[in-house]
């Protein structure tokens, strides 16, 4: 379980129960399809404002409507209650890179937010998957939030990372 911790780790999901006696535990995942989480032998877990602790995944499956992971390591129940709430992690090096115009939602996060005519709206706290399609939870100045649809060439016009700015056809809220 110790290692160096790599420079950038993306979240992929989260530990949400354990599953048996013998250590396994039951997880969220962000990936798409939500298998692919199990793509990545490596985790690295942080429970609240701990360190992160490396793992080796030795194997999953869907059970249900969700799914089970075992760690090496975790080879009981108590254990396994003791990773609950814990963020799961990956090295970014290991994600494959994405075609032009798609990005990953950890590197949405942070983003300003402006509207077309250059006016701040806020900037970017987490998305949320809706099924329909994705939404950008926004945290404006006064600290409000505002949910944008995310959908790209409609309301998101531009994402720019590098000047750390999204650009969406959004307009003002009015009380």
């Amino acid at each position: 379980m110790d290692a160096q911790q790599p420079a950038r780790l993306v979240t992929l999901g989260q530990v949400v129960g354990v599953h048996g006696v013998r250590g396994a535990i039951k997880i969220i995942s962000h990936t798409r399809p939500r298998t692919n989480i199990f793509s990545y032998r490596q985790w690295w877990l942080q429970r609240a404002a701990e360190s992160w602790s490396r793992y080796e995944l030795n194997g999953g499956q869907p059970q249900g409507k969700g799914l089970i992971a075992e760690l090496n390591g975790v080879t009981d129940r108590d254990t396994a209650r003791g990773l609950m709430g814990a963020a799961i992690a990956v090295d970014r090096s290991v994600l494959p890179p994405l075609p032009a115009r798609e990005y990953y939602w950890c590197d949405l996060i942070g983003l300003a937010v402006y509207r077309e005519d250059g006016s701040l709206i806020g900037q970017v706290r987490a998305l949320e998957e809706t099924g329909a399609n994705d939404v950008l939870v926004v945290v404006t100045a006064a600290g409000s939030e505002q949910l944008i649809p995310y959908v790209p060439d409609h309301t998101v016009l531009a994402v720019d990372l590098e000047s750390g700015r999204l650009t969406v056809d959004w307009p003002e809220e009015t009380d």
